[in-house]
This record gives C-alpha cells, sequence and structure tokens, in this order.
C-alpha cells in the first residue's frame, strides 16, 4: 500500500515537472461589456475541439484578463458567460510549436435582450467551491461520475472513506450525518449502504461536505454532515435508473436497485428500491492473559470463533411533491426497509494454566436469527414568498422501528485429558422497540447588501421498549434465568430552537449561529422476582455557537483562508443506556449503562484552499465525558460496555490534492497527521494514554479511449488509539474497470477490493485490571465485484431542492 502511494505521488509530480517545459503554451485574453468594462468574474471554459471536453475553468479578472497556461500542443475553443449578457464562444484556436503563446484580440460581450427569467447559464461548475460554512463538490465535474452510484461518488471524495462494510467516516471521524436533499434516509448500516447504491450518479447535483455545520443543522454529531443533492426533473414523463452487482470473496453477495421519477403538470411522483443478499464471514482470535494479585501470570485464555451472516434486506423510498403554485409546494415521503438474516457462531477456546499445561477446553456453538423492520414517514410543505428568496418550510416525521433477536449459546468444556467436563446451554428472546415523532419549521429571510437572516424551531419525542428474556436447561427443561431477564422502557423530549446570519463583502464573509436544545430523559427498568425496580430522569439545557470566518487573498478569490469555531454534542445509543447485560459469549458479556452522559465538543479549523486543487486544515477539538467503548474483567468475564472517560483532545492537519498529471489521468490524494490524547479515571486506574498517528488515501482516474476506464485507489493508516483500545496499523489496495455504452446510459464495470488482504483490524486493550488483552479480526475484505447499472429516460434538469426532514439526529443513536 505504502509502494502504491510513493509511486502515485512521485510518478504525477514527476510527470508534471519532467513536462513543465513543453507545455508551456498559453491562452491570453480580455474580456470587456458593450460599455467596455471589464467583465470581472466571468467565467471561462476552455474547451478541447477533438473530444468537446472542458481542459480548464477560470474566472476573468478585475481587470477583465484572463490566462489559460500549461497546455498541451491541440486544437481549443473559449467559451464564455456572464450573467445578464449573451454566451460568447470563439473560433478553433491551434496551439503547436509555432505558436506557443496566443493572445486573443479584446472579447465585447453582447447585452441578453431576454428578461433576466429567461437567462440559462451554461457553463459548468468546478469540481470543488469553497464555502463559508461548507465544502461544495458538484458531481457532473468528476471525469468518474458516469455510471458510478452515490456510495462510488462519496468514497471518491477528499477526506471521505467508505469500508469494505459501507460504514461512512468523514476525516477520521465515524458516525457522520448523512442527509439525501437535506432529508433523513431513515436508514442505516447495510441498508443505508444499499440505498446509497441505488441513487446513479447521473441524479445527483451537488455533494455537500460540513466538518463544522452551521446552527441550522442539529448540534448532534462530531464527525460532520454530508448532503447529498439529487436533482430534480423539469421534463415530462418518466426516468429512471436500474442496478445489479454481484460479489465473490469467500461467500456470494448480490445487489439490485431500481429508481424511478414521473413528472406530469404539477405533480412528481418518485421511488426507489433495492435488495440485497449478504453472505459474510469473519474470524475473531483472542488472548486473554489473567495475573495474580502479585502481579505474576495466573493463567492464558486464547479462543478462535467464527462469524458466518447471512442478511437478505429490502428497502424502499417513494414519494410526491404536488406543485400549488410555482412558489408553494407540499409533498410526502415514505420510507421502509425490511431485514432478515441468522448467524452462525462456531467456536472453540483453551484455557492454559501457569505453567502453560491446557486446564480445559471449550466447544461453542452459537446461533442468532434476527429481524429489523422501519417504516417512516415525512409530511413537507414549502414556500417561496419572492423572488429574493424568502422561505418557509414545515416538516413532520414518524418512524417506527421493530426488532426482534433469537439466540441459542451453547458451550461444551472438557478437561485436559478429553473427557466432557460440563455442557451448558442458553437461549434468549430479545425484542425491541423504538418509536420517533419530530417536527420542525425554518424561515429564511434575505436582507441588503447580501446579508441573510435564518432562524427555526423542532422537537422530537423517541419512546424504546427494550425487553431481554434468557432461559437457562437443567435435563432439556428450559427455566427463566432472571439474572439476565428485564424489560427496560426509556422516553426522551427534544426542543430545540435556532438563530443564524451571514453576510457577504467583496473579500470578507463571515456567519454567526446560536442554537438553543432542551433535553429530558426518562428511564426505566422493569424489576423481576429477584431484582428490584430502577429508574432515572435527566434535564439539560445547552447553547451551541457556531462561528465562520472566510477572506479572499486576491480579487478572484482563488485563494481562500476560512477560520471557523463549533459547539457539538453526542447524545448515547440508545441501546448503550439499557442497563442489562448482554451474552455475547460464554467469557465475554455485553452491559448497558444507564448512567452514560452526552459528550459536549469544541471544534476550531482553519483552512486553506487554492482553487479546487488544494485545501489545507489545521483542525483542533477538545472533548468531555468522551464516549467510548470500554472493557472490564469480572471473574472470568470480560464485561464490554460504553463508559465516558474525562477528555480526548484531537490535534490534526489535513491536506488535500486534486490534478491531472495528464489529460487522461486524474489523481486526489488525501492525507492527514492526527494527535489523539485520552485522560480519565477509569474502573479506579488512571489513564493517560496520546499517540499521533498518520492517514493516506489515493484516487486515480484512468479515462481511455473509446469509453473505457481504470481506477486505481487506497489507503493507508498507522497505529493508532482509542481509549484502552490499541489499534494495529492497516491498508488497502482496489482497482476497478469500467466500459460505459449507449451514449453513457449503461455502465458495465469490475472492481476487485484489498487486492492484497492487508485490511485487518487487531490490536490490544490495555487499562484492564488483572488482565491483558490481544485481538485480531480477519474480514472478507478481497472480493470481486461484477457491477451493471442502466439509465433510462430523459435527462435531469434541476430544479428546487427538497425540505429538510426532522428526524435524521435521532435515527443515527439506532444501533441494527
Amino acid at each position: 500500500m505504502i509502494i502504491l502511494v510513493i509511486l502515485t505521488i512521485w510518478a504525477s509530480f514527476a510527470y508534471t515537472v519532467a513536462n513543465a517545459q513543453l507545455n508551456s503554451y498559453k491562452i491570453a485574453g480580455k474580456i470587456f461589456t458593450p460599455e467596455n468594462k471589464p467583465a470581472y468574474a466571468a467565467t471561462i471554459l476552455l474547451i478541447r475541439v477533438t473530444d468537446s471536453s472542458i481542459v480548464k475553468i477560470g474566472q476573468a479578472n478585475s481587470d477583465g484578463s484572463f490566462l489559460f497556461e500549461a497546455l498541451h500542443h491541440g486544437y481549443y475553443k473559449v467559451s464564455i458567460s456572464f450573467t445578464s449578457f449573451q454566451n460568447y464562444s470563439s473560433g478553433i484556436i491551434h496551439v503547436d510549436s509555432l505558436m506557443q503563446s496566443i493572445e486573443l484580440p479584446e472579447i465585447i460581450l453582447h447585452a441578453n435582450a431576454k428578461s433576466l427569467q429567461e437567462v440559462k447559464v451554461v457553463s459548468k461548475k468546478p469540481f470543488i467551491e469553497q464555502k463559508i460554512d461548507r465544502t461544495v463538490v458538484n458531481v457532473s465535474a468528476m471525469i468518474s461520475s458516469a455510471g458510478s452510484n452515490a456510495l462510488e461518488v462519496l468514497e471518491k471524495l477528499p477526506g471521505v472513506v467508505v469500508d469494505q462494510n459501507g460504514n461512512i467516516s468523514f476525516k477520521g471521524k465515524s458516525g457522520v450525518m448523512i442527509l439525501v436533499d437535506g432529508k433523513p434516509t431513515y436508514l442505516s448500516g447495510d441498508n443505508l449502504s444499499s440505498y446509497l447504491k441505488s441513487l446513479q450518479a447521473s441524479q445527483l447535483d451537488q455533494v455537500e461536505l460540513m466538518t463544522n455545520p452551521p446552527a441550522k443543522y442539529e448540534a448532534t454529531g462530531n464527525a460532520g454532515v454530508i448532503n447529498i443533492k439529487t436533482k430534480r426533473s423539469t421534463i415530462k414523463g418518466l426516468s429512471g435508473s436500474f442496478a445489479a452487482s454481484v460479489g465473490k470473496s469467500r461467500m456470494w453477495r448480490t445487489n439490485e436497485s431500481f429508481a424511478i421519477t414521473y413528472r406530469k403538470k404539477k405533480i412528481n411522483l418518485f421511488a426507489n428500491a433495492a435488495y440485497s443478499v449478504q453472505n459474510s464471514y469473519r474470524k475473531l482470535s483472542l488472548q486473554r492473559n489473567y495475573f495474580d494479585i502479585a502481579g505474576d501470570l495466573s493463567s492464558v485464555y486464547k479462543s478462535v470463533a467464527f462469524f458466518k451472516p447471512t442478511t437478505y434486506s429490502e428497502n424502499i423510498k417513494t414519494g410526491m411533491d404536488y406543485y400549488v403554485s410555482p412558489k408553494t409546494s407540499i409533498g410526502f415521503v415514505f420510507t421502509g426497509s425490511l431485514s432478515s438474516g441468522s448467524v452462525r457462531n462456531p467456536g472453540n477456546g483453551t484455557l492454559y494454566n501457569a505453567t502453560g499445561a491446557i486446564d480445559s477446553t471449550i466447544i461453542a456453538d452459537n446461533k442468532t436469527k434476527n429481524k429489523f423492520n422501519n417504516g417512516g414517514i415525512n409530511l413537507n410543505y414549502s414556500h417561496q414568498f419572492d423572488s429574493l428568496g424568502k422561505t418557509i418550510t414545515f416538516d413532520l416525521d414518524y418512524i417506527k422501528y421493530k426488532a426482534n433477536s433469537d439466540q441459542s449459546f451453547l458451550n461444551n468444556v472438557f478437561n485436559s485429558s478429553g473427557a466432557l467436563k460440563n455442557s451448558q446451554l442458553i437461549t434468549d428472546d430479545l425484542p425491541a422497540a423504538i418509536a420517533i415523532y419530530s417536527s420542525k419549521t425554518d424561515y429564511n429571510q434575505p436582507l441588503k447588501n447580501k446579508a441573510q437572516v435564518e432562524a427555526g424551531l423542532k422537537s422530537s419525542y423517541v419512546s424504546t421498549d427494550n425487553a431481554a428474556n434468557y432461559y437457562t436447561y437443567q435435563n432439556n427443561i428450559p427455566g427463566i434465568d432472571y439474572n439476565f431477564t428485564n424489560q427496560f422502557l426509556y422516553k426522551e423530549n427534544i426542543n430545540a430552537a435556532y438563530l443564524n446570519f451571514r453576510k457577504e463583502q467583496k473579500r470578507i464573509s463571515f456567519q454567526a449561529g446560536l442554537r438553543f436544545e432542551n433535553t429530558n430523559v426518562k428511564g426505566h427498568q422493569l424489576g423481576n422476582p429477584q431484582h428490584p425496580d430502577s429508574n432515572f430522569t435527566q434535564h439539560y439545557t445547552d447553547l451551541f455557537p457556531t462561528g465562520f470566518l472566510s477572506y479572499k487573498l486576491d480579487s478572484a478569490g482563488l485563494h481562500l483562508v476560512k477560520l471557523s469555531y463549533g459547539k457539538r454534542i453526542d447524545r448515547p445509543y440508545y441501546k448503550d443506556l439499557n442497563p442489562f447485560v448482554t451474552i455475547v459469549d460464554k467469557f465475554t458479556n455485553f452491559s448497558g449503562n444507564p448512567y452514560l452522559k452526552p459528550q459536549h465538543t469544541e471544534n476550531y479549523e482553519l483552512t486553506y484552499s487554492y482553487k479546487s486543487i488544494l485545501s489545507v486544515s489545521f483542525a483542533y477539538s477538545h472533548t468531555n465525558n468522551y464516549q467510548v467503548e470500554t472493557i472490564r474483567q469480572q471473574g472470568d468475564i470480560f464485561i464490554s460496555s460504553t463508559s465516558n472517560l474525562g477528555s480526548r483532545t484531537y490535534k490534526a492537519i489535513n491536506a488535500s490534492v486534486t490534478f491531472d498529471p495528464a489529460k487522461w489521468w486524474n489523481c486526489n490524494v488525501y492525507t492527514e497527521a492526527v494527535n489523539l490524547s485520552f485522560k480519565s479515571i477509569l474502573f479506579n486506574n488512571y489513564l493517560s494514554t496520546q499517540k499521533t498517528y498518520y492517514y493516506i488515501e489515493t484516487n486515480n482516474q484512468f479515462t481511455l479511449p473509446k469509453n473505457w476506464g481504470i481506477q486505481l485507489s487506497g489507503f493507508y493508516i498507522t497505529r493508532r488509539i482509542s481509549g484502552q483500545f490499541n489499534l494495529d496499523a492497516k491498508g488497502a489496495m482496489n482497482i476497478g474497470v469500467q466500459k460505459r455504452l449507449v451514449k453513457n446510459k449503461v455502465s458495465i464495470r469490475l472492481t476487485a477490493s484489498d487486492i492484497l488482504r492487508t485490511n485487518f483490524s487487531s490490536g490490544s486493550i490495555s487499562n484492564i485490571t488483572g488482565a491483558t488483552s490481544t485481538y485480531h479480526n480477519d474480514f472478507d475484505s478481497r472480493m470481486i465485484n461484477l457491477g451493471f447499472s442502466y439509465n433510462f429516460g430523459k435527462p435531469v434538469k434541476s430544479i428546487r431542492k427538497r425540505n429538510t426532514g426532522s428526524s435524521q439526529p435521532e435515527q443515527n443513536r439506532i444501533k441494527n
């Protein structure tokens, strides 16, 4: 993996340096209005005549001048667009060794006779735009977007990582909030992955990346927000897409998806559906060393467990928009998903005494059957008061989750001579139900001199009901195990309000916001014949300020500096608050923590960017009551739970470079250096750890003749820490080949992931009283996948964006 990264960077810059002299051709010119005024900030496209592709994008300087440098010899045309003026297209410009530097005659734009409402700007946007509070990626400007789906688009964006299970992280932080058109997806895990695969890149307009979201967005989530904005069709009739893929690792996987849109007059109908079958494999190797009070080794436990899950998932998203008038619309969105499956979990473990002799052996045969279903409906209303952007929106959401898990744990224990010592059978039934009610309203008021005020209200109510029914067997007769059996009820109400102001000037832009959130919590664990009732309540109110400042270092805004600050909160997962114990295996349990507190984080970030080529950021954050998995020992059993650590400090520098070493080669390199430190009192011991790790990823797109394409990507991350966990280094290299057919409507792609089999999850666990532990997870990450996609109907043109749903933060706290 390191070799791939080094070769990519070396080859890219070597190519650029070696050709610096050969590719010194230039095209320059000046643009004026009929009044002989410079056409400042006019958009200029340099187009290659042979294939009509856009070579470079620029803007006119304050004196109307522009310059395109480092060109290859060939035939070009210049296309110019400027608001209120007719588009301009030059004749063919021939650049060769005899005409290395070409100065075009002065270009005079002609006023557009059409009304402003009829003006259509046809220029294409750059790949990346830097806004004061977010980075905007224009999907249509991505070289490799044709034939891709939304998940594949995300993994090509700087700082975004999609692992082999479809989990998404952003700039080294997991738990990022994913929105589609500002609305919740109502999905997580494999269901979210399947849904994103059902969205074709041709349906996408932009992707907004927000490391520090403004006050309009919920304060939940330290990893930020990724908002996928889709195009909306203004063309009457039917359009859509179909995609299917089959993959082979140790076992087979399939995924099929379908998306369709139909628009007629004032009604727009849309639907997405997906179905997948996932057969996975994981091998977990553990070693635990136990010590006596004097610190001497007393015993060693080694085990190997195999997880072989099969999951069937179906999800659907459908809805309608009705345009009451050109400025008013109402709509609804229905989402649903069904997931069922089973897991076979055989394993064996051996217990050794202090001298290394075998004490006993355990043969385990654990089985699980599970279901996870959800359905939700969103009602929305949007009204635009005038042409300046004064708007108001309303959203109502209701979501219902139901889950059930039936498990059996069979453990046979043999003595050192191999004779059966004892046999234990435990079964359980774990039903769960979650209901979410949410409402919100947002108001936007433009002011004079490029200023704007936003305000909004939100209220949500969540109710959860989790039960655990455990049974032990004596002579094949089940009996209730009251040590584990219980029921937990949880209710939560959050009320919020926000105010946000922003102002743009010639070079300076600033934005400030404040969000108020009031939280009310009540938990109740029902008793049983052996354990009494217990309950708790929490009430707390927080203020979350945000601030942004950007400054253009030059008049064209090519060099931009941004500074941001924000305060965030991460509330516990509902499942983690459940106080009862869940059996994982004979020597491992999971225990909830009803006293788990929300974590609060303050984020600071300073960013410099140059066009859409280079971005460098310095980030600092400090988190109090950091939530993380912890391990403690109780007898021979390791108990895993989520706990609050005193503090976590995050310091990072990251850089992203996107450039074209050749006209057929697009390269993106993202790298970061992160220092993490943790300080806390943990299980009566003082925890103080810190470590710096490095991460690098590269994504290379090669555009070949006859609509062929190749993608080569990979990542590498060094050793790092997370609370008690010391994580080993890992990496992966991936390759893909694509062929586009039928005017890019059909795409066939063959991909191979983790081809060197280096993407393992392993490490050690520290600060366990009387014990140490190491682990190694071997996933089926090496996979070959064959995919097919077909887009039908007329091309999509973009209109208004959909309203923002109101329940995404609550749904993000649900664990499958």
